[in-house]
Order: structure tokens, then C-alpha cells, then sequence
């Protein structure tokens, strides 16, 4: 039995997402750790390598979330922005070394109210 049809589609989505997330997170912020001296095209181009990535991840999201798990295209986004943060907040602290900030639970709690807005039934 293959493991990924045992795997209902709303998750399968939903994880593709958090996989997409990791790589975004890593294109977008990864190079002020990692290339903080290089010039910002070799930048760009690493975080378009690993971008594509992301994108390899995030289509299949989308296409399974719409087509086939039944989301609307805005609990998607909504989902997508609520994974960001999750993925972000840790990211930031341990990856980064930012300081783990009380807005951060505020920011979380505006997503919690985006969510119940998107999926309520009205």
C-alpha cells in the first residue's frame, strides 16, 4: 500500500505546505546567516536555487488543497500564513538568534481570527 494514499488529503496538503515553508523561510531570510558577506546577486541566486524547491512543494500543495481536499483558495492562503508564522517564529530564534518577541503571540493570535474567518460556514 503506498503510505502517501493512506494519507487523507487535507494533510497531505497541509504538510506539503510546512515542507514548502521551510524552503521559503531559507530562500527569504537563510542568506543573511549564511551569505552575509557575499554580494546580494550571489544572494539572489542561492535563494532562487532553493526557492525552486519551495515552488516544487507549494504547487502540489495548492493543486491538492483546491482540487481534491476541498479547500478555497482563500483558507489556503490563510493556512499558508498561519504555517509561515509557525515556521518563521522558531526559525528567527534559534536559526537567526532574534529575540523571541511577546508581538509574535499577538501576531498569532490576528491569525487565529484570520482562520476562523475564512472557515466559518457564513
Amino acid at each position: 500500500m503506498n503510505l502517501l494514499a493512506s494519507i487523507p488529503l487535507s494533510l497531505q496538503s497541509i504538510l506539503l505546505l510546512v515542507a514548502s515553508n521551510v524552503f521559503m523561510t531559507m530562500a527569504w531570510y537563510g542568506h543573511l546567516k549564511n551569505l552575509a558577506t557575499a554580494p546580494w546577486y550571489i544572494a539572489a541566486l542561492v535563494s532562487w536555487g532553493i526557492a525552486f524547491a519551495e515552488y516544487m512543494l507549494q504547487v502540489p500543495a495548492n493543486r491538492i488543497g483546491f482540487q481534491q481536499a476541498g479547500f478555497s483558495v482563500g483558507q489556503l492562503k490563510i493556512m499558508q500564513e498561519v504555517i509561515t508564522l509557525a515556521v518563521f517564529v522558531p526559525f528567527a530564534v534559534y536559526y537567526l538568534d532574534e529575540p523571541l518577541k511577546l508581538d509574535y503571540l499577538w501576531a498569532g493570535l490576528c491569525m487565529v481570527g484570520a482562520v476562523y474567518f475564512i472557515f466559518r460556514g457564513g
